[in-house]
Formats: structure tokens, sequence, C-alpha cells
């Protein structure tokens, strides 16, 4: 396996008016006569890079893929305040400055870039390959790709609840006060955005698998004005080149009959199904599974030792 003390770089990139934090990952052997494919990738809603995607990103540089890690704005590394602000907008500006940034690397093949994207991120990366027909491919793991679906499979007076916070958040605001903050997972009746049974135990499983004992947990409110209005997956049909679409079939967070029908739509899609809720594809035999197939689809379409 790659020696990733020596192969991880600390690197960061200007978006909007700050910038995002990263990780590089540059594979044995690539050079600006040979360059390596290039992997973007980044985490779901109110994720950070520390939160496993270090183990993706290993595996594809084992593959002799080269990877850009990346924190939102807000998040992490990155700059932004206040801090832990979820913005459709915002993410998907930085998804396409780490896409500009990725496509100057020397090492790394400007024509060769793969996006991979969870959850949240997931629906990111649909939106941003439809915008940007020279990727070469994507990977859509368990992704948000309806937020209307996704609000309807919410407790109703839970949604309720997250709304009135949504709207004391946006006029403290209006007012330069402090953000009125909401959990970003809970146990059900929480005050949080994902709180369906399998959530919490989900989401501390994923801190276990990635030695972290905390990580921001609470986001301004005002985000839930744009999750129900957030449907990235209407835009798989504008979809040019090969689209992965990772679906958990137990999935509670992102609806995936939904998701099913909209990958449907894309012109050159493939569906693997996982019998997995939202949280277990990150890790045990469920990542395992899926980290496989997402190295056979890259090999399949988008070959590291291509010319």
């Amino acid at each position: 396996m790659t020696n990733t003390s020596t192969a991880r770089h600390d690197v960061r990139f200007e978006s909007g008016e700050g910038w995002c934090g990263a990780w590089l990952y540059l594979p044995a052997g690539a050079t600006a006569t040979n360059p390596a494919p290039i992997i973007v990738l980044a985490h779901g809603f109110g994720g950070i890079k520390e939160m496993g995607l270090d183990r993706y990103a290993e595996r594809f540089l084992d593959e002799g893929y080269a990877c850009l890690v990346f924190d939102y704005r807000h998040f992490g590394d990155s700059s932004g305040e206040p801090r832990e602000l979820v913005d459709v907008d915002r993410e998907l500006e930085d998804w396409r400055a780490a896409v500009a940034f990725a496509r100057q690397i020397p090492q790394a093949d400007a024509d060769r870039v793969i996006l991979w994207g969870t959850s949240f991120a997931g629906g990111h990366v649909i939106t941003t390959a439809a915008n940007d027909p020279a990727i070469a491919a994507t990977i859509a793991q368990c992704p948000f790709t309806d937020g209307l679906a996704a609000g309807m499979s919410m407790p109703f007076f839970t949604a309720m609840k997250l709304m009135r916070q949504a709207i004391r958040d946006r006029r403290a605001a209006h007012r330069g006060l402090e953000p009125i903050r909401i959990g970003v997972v809970g146990a059900p009746g929480d005050l949080a955005i994902m709180s369906s049974p399998d959530s919490l135990q989900g989401f501390k499983a994923i801190l276990a698998a990635s030695n972290l004992t905390e990580w921001p947990d609470m986001v301004p409110a005002r985000v839930m004005f744009q999750v129900p209005r957030y449907r990235p997956g209407r835009r798989a049909k504008d979809i040019r080149t090969p689209t992965l679409f990772c679906i958990c079939d137990r999935d509670s967070v992102t609806p995936p009959r939904k998701t099913e029908k909209y990958a449907a739509q894309a012109a050159r899609s493939e569906v693997i199904h996982y019998d997995a809720g939202h949280f277990d594809i990150y890790v045990g035999d469920a990542f395992e599974n899926v980290i496989r197939e997402q190295i056979a689809f890259i090999r399949k379409h988008v070959p590291a030792n291509a010319s």
C-alpha cells in the first residue's frame, strides 16, 4: 500500500471570497509528463474530510489515482464565518473551485477529473457533472437527490420545529446576531435534521472508525429554507459521462426509490444497490463492498494507466 505520510499534502485553493482547505494525494510516479487521473471528493451535510474520507482516498490512491479531498467553506480547515454554515450555492461554488484547482495540478490529468460525493455531496456532484461536460466520470454514493422527498420522510412536527428555528435564525442573521443552531444528527424526537432511528448510532460508528470524539454537530438553522427546494436529481438527465449511483435500499435519509428514478434518466448511468442504511456504507463490510465496486467503475471508465 502507498505510504500516505509522503503521498498526502495539505493544500488550499481559493473559492469565492475565501478558501477551502484540502488534502492532495499524489500516487508514486505521477508527474507533469505522466499525470494521473484525479478524483475530487467531499463529504455530505455538515461533514468534514476527517470523517472517513481518508479511507476512500487511500484506496483510490493505491489504484494509481490522485485525490483532492476538501472541506467546504465554513467547515474544517476552510475559511468562512459563521462556522458550520451549510449553503447550497456556496457549496456548489466550492465544487467548481475544487475542479478548477484539480485541473491546474501538474501531476494530475486535467482531462480525467472524476467527481465523488456522498449524501448531500452526492447531489452536488450530480449538479456539477451536469454543468461541466468535461468531467470524466462521477460517483454519487447514497446521494441526496430530492429535498422535497427527503422532507416528506421527516416527522411532521420535527419539520415544523426546524422551520420555526430557521425563521428565528434568518431574523438573527439580518440583525447581525449569533446564529440559531439546530442539530445535524439526533435521536428520534430530537431537534435535528437527521433523526431517524439509525441516524445517531450510524454517525457514532463513523466517528469511531475515524478516531474522532467530536465534530461540528450544530449548524445555522437557515439551511432549512434551502433543503426542501434543492432537487439535484433532476439534473441527472443532463449528465453525458459515466455516472455510478450507489443506492442504499434501507436509506432513511435520502429516499432510495426517488434516487433510482433519477438515475434511470442519466444517459450513461450504472446503479448498484446495497442492503444497507444511509450510514452503514462508510464502515465495515458495506464499505468494503462499495469501495471495491467504485474502484471497478473508475478502472473501467477512467483507467489510471491511460495516456
